[in-house]
């Protein structure tokens, strides 16, 4: 076994094998090196710098005692893979299903998660996306404070565990995405800083100083990050990632480290003959994200719709605080479904200057639409989803319109059968002082939402954790029965219509009366008709020949010349030849 560590910074290193420790020899760039041929899969090691205490490997494949203990050598030949020939469908006529593992099921591993895929199956998803897995402090969180990104987390199954729900999920035709973080790590076990400039004074984040990718020795860190993807795709078979905040990834160098991302995933796809795919979440609403870099863009797939999500929970809901005040009006979501971004250089009231450009030429498969997803649900003080908050009538009206939207479509687990449990933030830091100081910022950060500290549930309290585990009961069950039919029959509708799987945007026609609240959808032949007032009115429809209802939310929809005689709160899919 050949240990490998860059330390540029460090006078001398050792690995550690339980009670030996044996020198390192220093080679070009930084880079040390020992070879101990006794040292083979399942070894506990560790490295030593200028003879401090052991650290694990900043590249560690396996942490089975959590963040602060040794790492394992592993190999990953050892598994026995029966996904051969496996290939992903294309992103556009992908339905996707996010899930945290932890809470997926009431064991929370990748083993227990296997055992709901037919589910995912039967409702008609093609592609999962597990919340981050790499390795972070406790036995619980959201993953998004990660320190050991080779790792996947012991408490969920490790290695194994990880492969095996691949592969899994790839025999029953599912495709599997991981979130990524690339742009923060830590606090809590983060050692990079000892061993290299992993982190630069140069730019900062909302986390602290930004990671190192265009100052001094950021070479090496930007091989660190890519081959941590290529580690994933390649050893795990994983179908893609999403990338989290890549806003804040602050790189001035002519070519952006997504860029360096994307080409060198698109180099290992032609290698090993699959379809991989990388999908961003931006604030930034900047379309150069997804352009081909012929065109002066970074490569990437697809990015997240915010402005879509953010216009449509504000016209269902009416909240307006927050970043929610820049989001008010149905001229917004009939603005976000003809053209993702509703802020393409318009003035932002929230930010205090005007924000993003215009996606023109874009097709709507470049981004992912969703009415909720863990930030949009876990980052509200108590954790609700969207069923805690509109009435069953406009719970249907944002799946109808996700489903039929220009957009690939992006479920959060539970949705599909309005879960009764919140998604709610939970950490398990050991040490008291970070954990207290957790629970306190989270209280302050919902200020400007205006939501008072007494309602934010403490997130070290293992009850919270607890809460947000789903109950998976509650399918047989009224209402969850309905609203799960509901996500199904749309999904079908969505799978069976070449209307809706086109992405062009440019198709897409919206009307809508603001007064009134009734937006009609129109996407070639299909017609979505949506009624968001409280009382029962008739929704003009476009000239059509012979309209033909083919999915309604209340049976007491009727459609005649003057138009669509809805209910309250209802939805009704149409498909008719145009005169």
């Amino acid at each position: 076994m050949r240990f490998r560590l860059w330390s540029p910074t460090a006078t001398t290193v050792e690995v550690a094998l339980g009670d030996t420790r044996l020198p390192m020899t220093l080679g070009p760039g930084g880079w040390w090196t020992v070879d101990v041929p006794a040292a083979g899969p399942g070894a506990d090691y560790a490295f030593s710098l200028d003879g401090g205490p052991p650290l694990p490997d900043p590249r560690s494949p396996w942490q089975p005692y959590g963040v602060h203990g040794p790492s394992r050598v592993l190999d990953h030949q050892v598994f026995t893979w029966t996904d051969a020939g496996w290939q992903q469908g294309p992103l556009a006529s992908a339905i996707l299903y996010e899930l945290h593992v932890g809470t997926f099921t009431p064991t929370g591993t990748f083993e227990a998660a296997i055992e709901r895929l037919d589910h995912l199956v039967a409702l008609g998803i093609t592609h999962i996306e597990l919340m981050p897995v790499a390795q972070f402090p406790g036995s619980r969180g959201w993953g998004y404070d990660g320190v050991d990104l080779y790792a996947p987390h012991h408490g969920y199954g490790g290695p194994e565990g990880l492969k095996r729900l691949v592969d899994a999920a790839h025999g029953r035709g599912l495709a599997v995405i991981l979130d990524v973080v690339y742009n923060h790590l830590g606090p809590a076990g983060n050692y990079l800083e000892r061993f290299s400039p992993y982190f630069s004074a140069r730019h900062h984040t909302p986390w602290g100083e930004a990671v190192n990718l265009d100052g001094p020795s950021s070479e090496e860190v930007r091989r660190f990050f890519c081959e941590n993807a290529l580690m994933w795709l390649r050893d795990y078979h994983l179908d893609g990632m999403r990338l989290d905040a890549v806003h804040a990834l602050v790189d001035t160098s002519a070519v952006h480290f997504l860029e360096q991302l994307a080409t060198e995933v698109q180099a290992l796809a032609a290698h090993l003959g699959r379809h991989m795919v990388l999908i961003a979440e931006s604030d930034l609403n900047d379309p150069r994200l997804v352009r081909p870099p012929e065109l002066s863009g970074y490569g990437l797939t697809a990015q997240w719709s915010d402005d879509f999500h953010h216009a449509l929970h504000s016209v269902l809901t009416g909240e307006r605080a927050g970043y929610y005040a820049d989001f008010w009006s149905m001229a917004d979501l009939a603005k976000a479904l003809m053209g993702a971004f509703v802020y393409d250089g318009r003035y932002s009231r929230f930010r205090g200057r005007r924000h993003g450009r215009p996606a023109t030429g874009l097709s709507g498969h470049r981004f992912l639409g969703y009415v909720q997803n863990h930030d949009q649900i876990g980052n509200r003080a108590q954790g609700e989803r969207s069923s805690h908050l509109v009435s069953p009538g406009r719970l249907k009206i944002a799946a109808g319109l996700v489903l039929t939207s220009p957009f690939v479509p992006l479920l959060f687990q539970g949705e599909e059968w309005s879960a009764s449990a919140p998604f709610q933030y939970f950490t398990d830091h050991e040490d008291p002082e970070l954990g207290r100081a957790v629970s306190e910022g989270r209280r302050s950060e919902f200020a400007a939402f205006g939501w008072s500290p007494d309602e934010v549930p403490d997130p070290q309290d293992a009850a919270t954790y607890a809460r947000s585990r789903l109950h998976w009961g509650e399918l047989a069950c009224e209402p969850h029965a309905s609203v799960l039919d509901w996500h199904r029959r749309l999904i079908r509708l969505r799978r069976q219509l070449p209307a809706l799987a086109d992405g062009r945007m440019d198709q897409v026609r919206v009307r809508f009366d603001e007064g009134a609240r009734w937006l009609v959808l129109e996407r070639g032949p299909v017609t979505v008709a949506c009624n968001l007032a409280t009382q029962a009115q008739t929704v003009p429809l476009p000239e059509q020949r012979s309209p033909r209802v083919l999915l309604r939310s209340e049976t007491e929809i009727a459609v005649t010349a003057a138009g669509a005689i809805m209910p309250a709160e209802s939805l009704v899919i149409l498909s008719a030849e145009e005169r």
